[in-house]
């Protein structure tokens, strides 16, 4: 298949054109849509707090994004910075020339220049935008920055069910390498400050609502590190959908466990008034500023905390109870280890025994179906990502399901998680995990189309 027949058959036009002058208008590259701005920042997350970061459009979180879907974009996105940056458009299913990571061969926004992609949106839901670069003991690049937002495909039909919608971002800022308990003398990534959007608790407005209103929070772990797990005082989450997919089964919770990647949309009914807090519910991380207030008309007192009595999550209650048989194609096992690199030192990961750039690729063939086994061998819960495509749950923690959609899953500690997907977007395709520090020492590994 030829490049322009196979671009043609995605419904996808990519503009690889680069500038270090500024994007131009012509047939190759086409009046952007919207414009992205990778540039310096300062963000007042709490009084005489003021955070220094990278961020787009002035801001950090960036501005949110919303794309109809099946509908061509074009983008330009300029980069104010002195080093090559790329936007990975996570969860959408592009080629890998604008999917924005180097290893799948996305060209670079390069320094005080430009780029422009442009691409048709899909599938519909949450999805969101973020930097791609490696950052490695740098914790001023990549995923510690302001460069995330949201990117939201909407659909051709809503289902609504709901009155008002609110987009919220998890972040940690000013990180630092320390051992922070480890028995082995490991650095690890821990953070100064927390926000949700641009602030702080306690600092900015609350979300205002009514009583009987039915809010649609969507909300996205933007950490490069840690995984959260937020509650609502007083209230409980109707999950509806899972990394932007609505789920098969639709539940009530009282908490969120998200690790990084990981988007929720869940549908809370305002039916107790009074002034509360959503946030994390580890303490010292909620007050050193990883929550929102949520205020009720006519309510003035102060905000309340109160952690859940019934703190459990588990992916397996949103879908269903048994799995479907196994493909026809061989099990695809993918044993995830750490590998000691000395005492305070930064740890090393493999995939099968081997490190990236080092690790063997997954060799798939084209509208074939593949299930991956994730046997995770470490004492670290992993985020793993697959890009470009998604994967159904099978099988997590020995625990049958099916029919859960997602593109990143929390692999617990000495667990399997099985996951099937079907090989529809050819080209090279980048399988990582999303905790920073991990993927940027070797937790890494490319799916190569046949």
């Amino acid at each position: 298949m030829h490049r322009r027949e196979f671009l043609g058959w995605m419904g996808t036009c990519v503009c690889l054109g680069s500038s270090s002058l500024g994007a131009q208008s012509s047939p190759e590259n086409p009046k952007a849509d919207l414009t992205l701005r990778i540039s310096p920042v300062e963000i007042e997350i709490a009084p005489g707090r003021t955070v220094k970061t990278t961020g787009y459009n002035g801001s950090a979180p960036g501005p949110i994004l919303r794309f109809p879907e099946g509908k061509a974009v074009t983008i330009d996105v300029h980069n104010d910075t002195a080093i090559p940056e790329f936007v990975h458009w996570h969860g959408l299913f592009i080629p890998s020339e604008v999917d924005g990571a180097e290893q799948e061969g996305t060209p670079p926004v390069p320094p005080h220049g430009s780029r422009q992609y442009c691409f048709v949106p899909r599938p519909s839901g949450t999805r969101w935008y973020h930097t791609h670069v490696m950052a490695e003991r740098n914790l001023k690049r990549s995923t510690y920055t302001g460069q995330f937002g949201f990117l939201y495909v909407e659909p051709k039909q809503d289902p609504g069910g709901y009155d008002a919608e609110v987009f919220l971002a998890l972040h940690g800022w000013d990180p630092y390498l320390g051992t922070l308990g480890s028995d082995e003398g490991m650095l690890e990534v821990g953070y100064e400050a927390f926000s949700i959007n641009s602030r702080a608790l306690g600092y900015g407005d609350p979300i205002r609502v009514t009583g009987g209103q039915r809010v649609l929070f969507r909300i996205l772990n933007a950490s490069a590190t840690l995984t959260h797990r937020i509650a609502f005082a007083g209230h409980t989450f109707h999950i509806v959908s899972l990394d932007g997919n609505r789920v098969p089964v639709p539940r009530e919770v009282e908490m969120l466990e998200m690790g990084p990647a990981e988007r929720v949309d869940a549908v809370v009914t305002m039916n107790n008034p009074g002034t509360w807090i959503l946030g994390e519910m580890d303490d010292h991380i909620r007050r050193s500023g990883l929550g929102i207030v949520v205020e009720y008309a006519n309510r003035s007192e102060a905000p309340q905390w109160v952690a859940p009595a019934n703190a459990k999550w588990d992916y397996t209650i949103f879908g269903h109870e048994n799995s479907p048989l196994e493909p026809d194609t061989p099990l695809v096992p993918l044993v995830f280890r750490r590998k000691f690199a000395g005492n305070r030192w930064v740890e090393k990961w493999t995939i099968n025994g081997k490190s990236y750039p080092q690790t063997d690729p997954i060799i798939v063939q084209a509208n074939q179906k593949y299930r991956l086994r994730f046997d995770n061998q470490s004492d670290d819960a992993h985020p793993v990502h697959l890009h470009r495509h998604s994967f159904e749950l099978m099988k997590f923690a020995g625990q049958p399901t099916s029919g859960l959609i997602k593109d990143v899953v929390v692999v617990p500690p000495r667990s399997q998680v099985e996951a099937d997907f079907v090989a529809d977007n050819p080209g090279p395709t980048l399988f990582h995990c999303h905790q920073q520090l991990h993927m940027d020492y070797g937790f890494m590994t490319l799916i190569r189309y046949s």
